[in-house]
């Protein structure tokens, strides 16, 4: 179904953006219904903001039969790594997202299925035996590793499910341990698709926003770095490679003063309906700020409002996603 992956802001600075300036995105799950060949996606209306996600969603059951289906929500793989810290909205919650979810407008209570992972063998059983939180990067975690036997320290490091920190002073004497380990999240529940009716689901939930300081494609005034990937990516066109052109000459350094947000939207997956088509889709993007820029790759796309742009489509079946590049104007709050 619907994966995207937001990325977000940095601290913002004039030179060009290479990948010690960077914060990582977090790729995230649209809903996936077990397979079922009687409930059809009647619509989807998807809005994309580097605020806010929501999803909204009308499913029928086309047959004279109620169906149970499981709907689940997969969160993005986080793994962690002191050097490598994702964008997380909510960074002390196994909720980092703050994923919500209604059905016909009564708000659900999902459960979470969580698994810890480490070279891809699933210790989750021994980090609860620690009482050891799964979340990597939430104080809890560090709190439990502080608590460890030597003994257990020992064999988790040797086995890559964490590692050695030298601490704040970079010294032996305030060395801590921090977790290197996966976390796969999953948030799920049962539902019930009544015979001939429509059900409506909406979710919502915070963006992981990550990106780079300043524009990485065009500096010495030229396009270059990741200008070609971007150039495929993104489908840049003249317009928007003309103002980027602008805003370096107008700067007195040469470089173009914005910074990138990317928003990685994957539409490719899923389909576990009937048909696996969508009856009639939408797609809002809202850049947020009106002096942004905006480039993606789209069909039939209108602007509707000063940041807002749409793109609809009928029986719609995603070839290709959807990768969303906005730069934001340095020196504004």
């Amino acid at each position: 179904m619907l994966r995207y992956v937001l990325t977000a802001v940095l601290a913002l600075s004039s030179a060009p953006a290479f990948a010690n300036d960077s914060v990582a995105e977090l790729g995230t799950g649209g809903l996936i219904l077990s397979r079922s060949d009687a409930v059809a996606m009647q619509s989807e209306d998807l809005f994309i903001s580097p605020e806010k996600v929501t999803v909204d969603y009308v499913f029928h059951n086309n047959t004279d039969q109620d169906v149970q289906a499981i709907v689940a929500f997969p969160m993005p793989d986080i793994s962690g790594n002191p050097e490598e810290i994702p964008a997380i909205p909510e960074n002390q919650s196994d909720n980092f997202l703050g994923f919500e979810v209604t059905i016909d407008g009564v708000a659900a209570k999902p459960q979470l299925e969580q698994k810890v992972l480490a070279l891809g063998i699933d210790i989750s059983a021994e980090l609860k035996a620690q009482n050891v939180p799964f979340y990597p990067f939430g104080d809890a975690a560090k709190a439990g590793l502080a608590k460890l036997p030597q003994a257990v320290v020992d064999d988790w490091v040797n086995r890559g499910i964490i590692i050695e920190d030298t601490g704040s002073d970079g010294t032996e004497t305030s060395k801590v341990y921090t977790p290197f380990w996966q976390l796969r999240s999953t948030y799920w529940w049962r539902s019930t698709f009544p015979a001939n009716k429509d059900v409506h689901v909406s979710h919502h939930y915070r963006p992981s926003v990550g990106g780079t300081s300043s524009v990485s494609f065009f500096y010495d005034g030229k396009f270059q770095g990741q200008y070609a990937a971007y150039k495929t990516r993104y489908c840049m066109d003249g317009t928007f490679e003309n103002a980027v052109r602008k805003a370096a000459k107008d700067d007195p350094d040469g470089y173009p003063k914005y910074f990138e947000s990317r928003i990685a939207y994957i539409l490719t997956t899923g389909g576990n309906w009937a048909t696996g088509t969508i009856g009639k889709f939408k797609l809002t993007i809202d850049k947020g700020n009106p002096k942004a820029l905006v480039s993606f790759c789209g069909d039939n796309v209108k602007k509707t409002g000063p940041t807002t742009f749409e793109m609809t489509a009928d029986d719609f079946y995603p070839e290709r996603d959807i990768d969303i590049l906005i730069l934001e104007p340095t020196g504004e709050n």
